[in-house]
Parts: structure tokens; C-alpha cells; sequence
């Protein structure tokens, strides 16, 4: 069975950086990504939230587009997302753990300390790998908001405690592979 691939890979008319698009996101958060058009009903981030459960069991993974890429760098970080959380942590303090760690240490698919940097192409120049930063720190924020709304709720209410249902995919990797 082939893993899933993203519904973004042939969108024309948004830039690309270093293999990533940079697609709209329906978002309050501050950042270079456009706006959604209002019409909107899921995004690039609801997509592999949907997405990241069936995918973690796959260890081989073809691209087969610029969205497939996007999609493989918010399941590696919600992979690590989910790392940081234990059975005893509460919604409050998962807020700040996660937010904490989408807007620090930043890594983006041309650093050498991405672990699947050999699948990305290269950034033209340093203005470009500014630009792809500030837009995938804005989607790490904004994927953190939504993985502890949907970690932290069983049958669309909210509860205090997560889900074991996502916490059991901890161990799990996506391509065997981790982002640090």
C-alpha cells in the first residue's frame, strides 16, 4: 500500500522555496504566509495533522511534489511535537512547551542538521533561507496550536489529560527518521 501524498502538489502560482511552497494558511499568526481565502475549509497543516497517523507506518515515502515536502517537514515536526509531551502534562503547559518549540532553533530542509536535507534542493541565497524560516516558523506555530487542540480533546470535547491515542504514535517515526 502506497503511503498518502499531499493534495498541494500541483498548485501553480506560489512561490517555492527550497522545494517548500509557500501555501496559504488559515492562521492568525504573524508571518510572510498568505492569507486564506475565506472559502477555505482545511490547509496544508490540517492536511498532515489528517495525514500523520497512516503515514507514520511508512517507511519509504516517494515525492511527488513540492507539497509531499511541506507535508514531510510539519510530520517530522509534529513528530517531535508529540515527543515533548507526557501523559501528565496538562493543555496549559503543553501550549508553552510547544509554542517554545516552534519558535525556537528553527531548522529548514537546506541545514545540514535536517535529517532528510539530502531531499530538498538548495536555497539560492540568504534572503531566500530568511523568507523559508520566518514561513515554516509561522507554520510550526500554528501546527503546534492545532495538534494540542486536537491531542487534548476524545470526541471533539476537551479534556485535561492527552489522548493516548496520539501519544502511542511517539514511538513512532516517520521514515525512521527524527528532527532535533
Amino acid at each position: 500500500m502506497p503511503a498518502y501524498h499531499s493534495s498541494y502538489n500541483n498548485v501553480d502560482s506560489v512561490r517555492v522555496i527550497n522545494g517548500i511552497p509557500l501555501l496559504p494558511l488559515m492562521t492568525k499568526t504573524r508571518g510572510p504566509a498568505p492569507y486564506a481565502d475565506p472559502t477555505m475549509t482545511s490547509d496544508a497543516i490540517d492536511e498532515a495533522l489528517e495525514l500523520f497517523r497512516p503515514n507514520s507506518f511508512f517507511k519509504n515515502f516517494e515525492i511527488k511534489g513540492p507539497g509531499d515536502r511541506l507535508m514531510i517537514y510539519i510530520i517530522l515536526f509534529i513528530s517531535q511535537s508529540l515527543n515533548k509531551l507526557r501523559a501528565t502534562t496538562t493543555q496549559a503547559e503543553a501550549n508553552k512547551l510547544l509554542y517554545t518549540l516552534a519558535v525556537t532553533n528553527v531548522v529548514i530542509p537546506a541545514d545540514i542538521k535536517f535529517p532528510l536535507s539530502q531531499l530538498y534542493p538548495s536555497v539560492k541565497d540568504k534572503m531566500e533561507g530568511d523568507m523559508l524560516r520566518q514561513y515554516l516558523q509561522q507554520v510550526r506555530q500554528e501546527t503546534a496550536q492545532r495538534l494540542v487542540a486536537l491531542v487534548y480533546s476524545s470526541n471533539g470535547q476537551p479534556t485535561q489529560t492527552p489522548s493516548k491515542w496520539w501519544l502511542c504514535f511517539q514511538k513512532r517515526h516517520f521514515m525512521g527518521k527524527v528532527m532535533n
